[in-house]
């Protein structure tokens, strides 16, 4: 790393600022929000991953992700495998789990902060498959 800069993944993905999507998202790489995300969002847990909500950006649901940068508002539990960044204008809302923790001046969390290592920060929650019974 040249001058304590973190390197992290390349963005491949961007939700705009108009974007409003209602349901769970799925995504390996980069994924940048500055829109509006109701629904879970889930960081492939066999490859790496790196959330950025931004400012402008408000999800409301669990988050499960390698790496979060967030400088937007997120209700709902927070799961971070690696790394987490909260920046001056985060918003946390609910339970946060993390391995580490870089926390600015103006971050709110309202909720439980929880360390953990990082095996044991579970990205993807026990999935139940549905019965065909009738």
């Amino acid at each position: 790393m040249l001058f304590g800069k973190k390197k992290g993944l390349a963005i491949e993905t961007l939700l705009g600022a108009r974007t409003k999507l209602e349901g769970d998202l799925r995504f390996s790489g980069g994924l940048r929000i500055d829109g509006e995300i109701k629904g879970n969002i889930y960081g492939d847990p066999d490859k790496p991953s790196m959330l950025v909500i931004t400012d402008s950006a408000r999800v409301e649901g669990e988050v499960h992700v390698g790496h979060l940068i967030l400088n937007g508002t997120v209700v709902g539990p927070v799961h971070v495998a690696e790394l987490l960044e909260l920046q001056p204008k985060a918003r946390i809302e609910g339970n946060v789990q993390y391995a580490a923790l870089e926390m600015h001046q103006g971050a709110v969390v309202m909720g439980t902060l929880t360390h953990a290592t990082p095996g044991d920060v579970k990205l993807l929650p026990n999935l139940k498959l549905a019965s065909n019974q009738d």
